[in-house]
């Protein structure tokens, strides 16, 4: 896990997807072209937390180094240091694997 020239803010997380699988149960290999976008990933970067209405900071659930699921169409694609990742709100997470 690399070291990122960037820090999210308040509840946002940084993911970097997971490879998707390159055969079926059946042993078919999957072209490119036919893959889908993986939904699981493991997250590099995690912001301060959220404020409440007393504003008072609360912390994230999911902390740097967890792999987790997400939406199909949860977050943004950026490409920081080089990398594809995706930003999004830690409520964009359905949950921790493992």
């Amino acid at each position: 896990m690399a070291k990122l020239k960037f820090r999210p803010l308040h509840d946002r997380i940084v993911v970097k997807r997971l490879d998707a699988e390159e055969k079926t149960a059946g042993g078919i290999i999957i072209p490119d072209s036919a893959k889908e976008k993986p939904s699981q990933g493991e997250v590099i970067a995690v912001g301060p937390g959220a404020r409440d209405e007393a504003g008072k900071l609360v912390p994230l659930d999911v902390k740097a180094g967890d792999k987790v699921l997400f939406g199909k169409w949860s977050g943004t694609e950026v490409k920081i240091d080089g990398q594809d990742v995706l930003i999004m709100k830690e409520s964009d997470v359905m949950g921790i694997v493992g």
